[in-house]
C-alpha cells in the first residue's frame, strides 16, 4: 500500500508540473507564433565576373629545326635551363661548308682578277678612242666585257654569302629568350634542313597567357544589359586565377585581346589574357579557372542561399517578414552566385528581412516571431565549455548528479 501511495502521489505531481507547462506554453489557449530567423537586406552595387575555364600559353615559343643538313656533333644546352637569344646550342659537323666556302672564296678572286683585267682594257681603248687609233666598235666591246667582269664579281660575292651561311647555320642558336625543354635529338644523329621533328622547343613563361572561351550566348546577354551595366570608369578590371589545387594565384592579369569569332563546332570566343609568372608557377599547358569582371549591376541584393528555395517549376523564391510580421513569398530574379550568396536583381529591395532558417512550420500569409541572425560567436575555451563541478554549484543548491541520486532513492519514511 505504500508503494501504491507513493506512486499515486508521483502521477499526480507530473500531471500538475505539466498542466502549468502547457498552460505556460499557450496563454489564452492559443499558441504563439512560430519563431524564424531572418537577414535584413541592404542594396549595393555589385560586380559581376564570370569564371572561365582555359589553359596556360607560353607568351613565345620556338621549335629548333636545322637550316642545313649534316650529323650533330655537339649538344650545348642542358635540358630545361634557362637560354638567351642568340646562345649555341647545336653544332653541325661543318667541314663540307667551311669547303664550300673556300670554293667561294676561290670563285670570287678568280672573278675579282678578271674584273680587274677588263677595267684595265676598257681604259686602255678609251685612251686609243681619243687619240682615234681605235675604233668605236672596239671601245663598246671593252665596256660590255668590263661590265661583265664586274657583274660576275657580285654573283661570286653573293654565293660566297651563301656559303658563308649556311656554315654558321652548322650552330644552331636560341631565336629568342625562354626556358628550354627536353632535346629530341641526341648527338651523332643525322638532320636535314627543315625536318618535321623539332630538336628542341624553347618557350617564354614569364610572362605567360592564358586563353579562355566563352559562351557566345553569354556575351550576347551582357552586351544586351546596355550602357547601365557597362563597367564604369575607375572599376578595377583586373583578372584573378585560380590553380587547379583550388588556391588563387597570386598575381593578377588583364585581357589583352578576344577573338572576333565564334567556334563554329561549341559556339564559344576565346578571350586572351596575360599575367606575370616570375616564380615559373604556371606552366604552358595548365589548367586554371579566370574570374573576369564583366558589368557592375546598382542597387541589387546579395541574398543568403540557405534564404532562397525553389517552387515546383524550379523557379527562385524567397520568404519575407513584413512590417506586420506576416510571411510574404516573393518570385526573384537571380543573376548569378556570389560566394555564398545570390545576386537578386528583382523580388528584394532594401530593409526587406529574409527568413533562412524556420521553414519547416510556416507558409506564406502566417504570421511568425522574427529573430535576427547574429554573428557565430568565437568559440569558447575548452574550460569554459566544461559542465560546473560539485564545487562551483550555486549556494543551497545541490549538484545536479547529487539531485538526481537523491530522486532516485526511495522515501525510507515509506519504505520502512
Amino acid at each position: 500500500m505504500k508503494y501504491l501511495s507513493l506512486f499515486a502521489r508521483t502521477c499526480l505531481v507530473a500531471s500538475a508540473f505539466g498542466a502549468s507547462v502547457s498552460m505556460a506554453q499557450q496563454p489564452g489557449g492559443e499558441a504563439p507564433p512560430p519563431a524564424v530567423t531572418v537577414v535584413t537586406l541592404h542594396a549595393e552595387d555589385v560586380t559581376l565576373t564570370a569564371t572561365l575555364p582555359g589553359r596556360v600559353l607560353a607568351s613565345a615559343e620556338a621549335e629548333l629545326r636545322p637550316q642545313v643538313n649534316g650529323i650533330i656533333t655537339e649538344r650545348l644546352f642542358d635540358e630545361g635551363s634557362v637560354v638567351a637569344e642568340g646562345d649555341p646550342l647545336y653544332r653541325i659537323d661543318p667541314r663540307t661548308y667551311e669547303a664550300a666556302v673556300a670554293q667561294a672564296d676561290a670563285a670570287l678572286a678568280q672573278a675579282t682578277a678578271q674584273a680587274d683585267s677588263a677595267n684595265r682594257d676598257a681604259e686602255r681603248v678609251a685612251a686609243l678612242r681619243d687619240r682615234r687609233v681605235a675604233s668605236e666598235q672596239t671601245q663598246d666591246s671593252a665596256i660590255a666585257a668590263r661590265d661583265a667582269a664586274n657583274a660576275a664579281v657580285k654573283s661570286a660575292e653573293a654565293q660566297r654569302d651563301v656559303a658563308q651561311l649556311d656554315l654558321d647555320r652548322t650552330t644552331i642558336e636560341a631565336p629568342l629568350d625562354g626556358v628550354i625543354g627536353l632535346a629530341q635529338t641526341s648527338q651523332g644523329a643525322l638532320v636535314t634542313a627543315g625536318q618535321a621533328a623539332p630538336l628542341a622547343v624553347i618557350r617564354r613563361i614569364d610572362p605567360v597567357r592564358v586563353d579562355v572561351t566563352q559562351s557566345a550566348a553569354e556575351i550576347v546577354r551582357w552586351q544586351r544589359q546596355g550602357a547601365q551595366a557597362a563597367l564604369p570608369d575607375g572599376v578595377d578590371r583586373t583578372v584573378t586565377l585560380q590553380l587547379a589545387d583550388g588556391t588563387d594565384y597570386e598575381h593578377t592579369g588583364s585581357i589583352t585581346a578576344a577573338e572576333p569569332h565564334v567556334d563554329e563546332t561549341t559556339g564559344v570566343v576565346t578571350l586572351r589574357m596575360e599575367f606575370s609568372n616570375p616564380d615559373n608557377l604556371l606552366l604552358p599547358g595548365m589548367y586554371v579557372l579566370a574570374n573576369i569582371p564583366q558589368a557592375e549591376l546598382r542597387d541589387v541584393i546579395l541574398a543568403p542561399q540557405e534564404g532562397v528555395s525553389r517552387d515546383r517549376r524550379g523557379r527562385p523564391v524567397g520568404y519575407v517578414v513584413n512590417a506586420e510580421n506576416v510571411v510574404e513569398e516573393r518570385m526573384l530574379d537571380i543573376v548569378q552566385d556570389r560566394g555564398n550568396q545570390w545576386v537578386v536583381r528583382d523580388g528584394l529591395a532594401e530593409g526587406d528581412r529574409l527568413i533562412v532558417a524556420g521553414f519547416q512550420r510556416i507558409g506564406a500569409g502566417m504570421p511568425v516571431t522574427p529573430e535576427e541572425l547574429q554573428a557565430a560567436p568565437a568559440e569558447a575555451a575548452p574550460e569554459a565549455d566544461a559542465a560546473p563541478s560539485a564545487e562551483a554549484a550555486p549556494e543551497g543548491e545541490a549538484p545536479a548528479e547529487d539531485a538526481a541520486a537523491a530522486e532516485a532513492q526511495p522515501d525510507s519514511s515509506e519504505t520502512n
